[in-house]
């Protein structure tokens, strides 16, 4: 009951302050918030387009879990995602002539392994080195986007093309999008089967920290690493395989961005997804089911934010990263809700029991 109290708590906390600023700055909260909401829940470009903002967002939220779930912040997600969709974008551009049914595995697998070996060189500089994983990963980020850019800029961009971009992928390596499948969707909605994907990698998330020798060493490991190496575990082994996984995890946004909306890599094609994850993460109380919530709600935020910033006189779409800031906010204050939590529980316990 905690672990949906409290998130819930801070969600409402949140949008009261938020409405409170709406107010302040002249314009009406409730008119702002059911165009904030209401145009995420709207069928079919609603909906669909708020499924395809939180794809990414289950992809980097369950990347930070995992890491937090080891006692790790990584701050990286969005240097591994970056790394990972320009070499899913590379493997898609020199896969021309080669069938789909290896097409697509092919690249969502450079995909995933990007990402992770992106992942691992901080994990091994912290169990080697002792050097700290947020500076690491937040320098990592840096280098990847400038390492990124370079190659694409000399040897990858089309001909005379204006954007920092490559050349298109594969027709092979294309993923349908869910408008190719479901009735009623339209095509030009671009949320593909990576969110299929997504769904499918938050119950293997599940089952690998709950139900798997490795994911209980990990959580150990975040718990109390010294009674961890106690009881016989390598910590060092568990930081270089959670940032591994982790990596691996924040890459497979490349599945949903190369493979199934853009068809190349595309310089400053995140919209933050790697540091938006760590919100996710948080809200979703580092539990896949958790994130899987707690991204389509940042997803709705991000699908409405359009309407905001259209519709109304003088908020503008920026409400959507106040009210990303709020939630970090409250749900990192929790201990204060927490004791006021408790504190009722004592006073209605001693109410019953006298």
């Amino acid at each position: 009951m905690r672990n949906l109290v409290f998130p819930l708590i801070a969600l409402v906390a949140a949008f009261l302050v938020g409405g409170v600023i709406v107010a302040v700055i002249g314009d009406d909260p409730i008119e702002t918030y059911r165009l904030l909401i209401g145009s995420a829940l709207s069928w079919p470009d609603g909906i669909g387009y708020t499924l395809f903002y939180a794809t990414p967002f289950i992809f980097t939220g369950l990347a930070v879990a995992v890491g937090f779930r080891c006692g790790l912040l990584n701050i990286g997600a969005e240097g591994q995602l970056t790394i990972a969709a320009f070499a899913t974008a590379c493997a898609g551009i020199s896969l021309a002539n080669v069938s789909p049914w290896l097409a697509i595995p092919i690249t969502c697998f450079v995909a995933v392994l990007s990402g992770a070996v992106w992942g691992m060189i901080p994990g091994v500089l912290k169990a080697r080195f002792g050097s700290h994983e947020v500076i690491n990963t937040i320098m990592m980020n840096f280098i990847a986007v400038g390492l990124a850019s370079a190659l694409t800029q000399t040897y990858f961009k089309a001909q005379g093309d204006a954007i920092l971009e490559t050349k298109p992928i594969a027709v092979a390596a294309h993923i349908p999008r869910l408008g190719q499948i479901l009735p009623g969707l339209p095509a030009r909605i671009p949320v593909n089967a990576a969110f299929f994907v997504a769904l499918l990698v938050s119950v293997l998330v599940y089952v690998f920290l709950w139900r798997t020798k490795w994911g209980y060493e990990i959580r150990a490991t975040g718990i109390n690493p010294d009674a961890a190496a106690y009881g016989g575990i390598s910590v060092r082994r568990q930081i270089v395989f959670a940032m591994t996984v982790s990596g691996g995890l924040a890459g497979m946004v490349a599945i949903n961005e190369v493979l199934g909306y853009r068809y190349r890599y595309y310089h400053g094609f995140s919209a933050q997804y790697g540091f938006t994850g760590i919100a996710v993460a948080l809200l979703g109380r580092n539990h896949p089911a958790g994130v899987l919530l707690a991204a389509v709600f940042f997803g709705a935020l991000t699908r409405g934010s359009l309407f905001v910033d259209i519709f109304t006189e003088k908020v503008s779409k920026d409400l959507v990263f106040i009210l990303q800031g709020l939630v970090i906010l409250f749900v990192a204050a929790e201990s204060l809700f927490r004791r006021q939590f408790e504190r009722w529980r004592e006073t209605e316990r001693y109410k019953k029991h006298g």
